[in-house]
């Protein structure tokens, strides 16, 4: 039996990847904050289990990773084969009215969940020659206006993927999935457009796209270290 562990795993870019990998086999321990209801119609298709809990939250975050380490799923399976770094946050600020507040949200989400929850499962990733992916995205080395909180900490997790997968080889592979146009938020629709029109596949990418990805780089044993764009070419412009 094959474990994958998805934060944020039960809705949007998440919940595609958990449908994709409870059809083809796997158990899934989905980790979600108050989308306990949709996690829940999820696993009813396959094998899994929830892990509930606010990243953000110290406390929470190392209870969350406990109980993920101490899973009779993992147990089950011998270990864990996939970690998914999924759960983002994302909107749009003046870079002059970001509080320190905000801005360690952002960093708690996207640099120190992902961190302290790797550290934590690494023996039971060993334990299946498992591999780490993290969602990062197209901003690096781009200025977008009014997203330097945003652009900032998932860029610390793009270079939090890249250390890993020197550190943690050769018995666990890490890398990176950079989402180019996938879903816009409500405040976007306008930039998102203007976006759409730069996109050399001339089309928005769809949540399916980036479980594709997940799957490709789950199953790509000789891969590491390596950061995937499936943005539609956006990267190109």
């Amino acid at each position: 039996m094959r474990v994958a562990v998805i934060t944020g795993g039960a809705r949007r870019i998440g919940a595609a990847i958990t449908n994709m990998l409870i059809d083809e086999g796997w158990a899934v321990i989905i980790h979600c904050n108050r989308s306990v209801t949709q996690a829940k119609h999820l696993i009813k298709r396959g094998k899994g289990a929830i892990v509930s809990g606010d990243l953000s939250n110290d406390e929470e975050l190392f209870r969350i990773i406990e109980e993920i380490h101490d899973h009779e799923l993992v147990d089950e399976a011998g270990g864990i084969d996939l970690l998914v770094h999924n759960a983002s946050i994302y909107n749009q600020e003046d870079f002059a009215t970001v509080t320190p507040q905000e801005l360690r949200r952002f960093s708690s989400i996207h640099l120190d969940a992902p961190f302290f929850i790797t550290q934590g499962l690494v023996p039971k990733l060993k334990a299946k020659k498992g591999s780490v992916i993290g969602m990062v995205d197209t901003s690096w080395d781009h200025a977008w206006e009014e997203l330097a909180h945003y652009t900032a900490t998932k860029a610390a997790l793009r270079q939090l993927l890249i250390n890993l997968a020197g550190e943690l080889a050769p018995e666990i592979r890490v890398n990176g999935i950079a989402p180019g146009a996938i879903l816009a938020a409500a405040w976007e629709k306008e930039r998102f457009e203007k976006i759409l029109e730069k996109v050399p596949l001339g089309r928005a990418g769809t949540p399916e796209d980036i479980a594709g990805a997940v799957k490709f780089l789950a199953d790509a044993s000789y891969i590491t270290g390596f950061i995937l764009p499936v943005d539609g070419g956006w990267s190109l412009t």
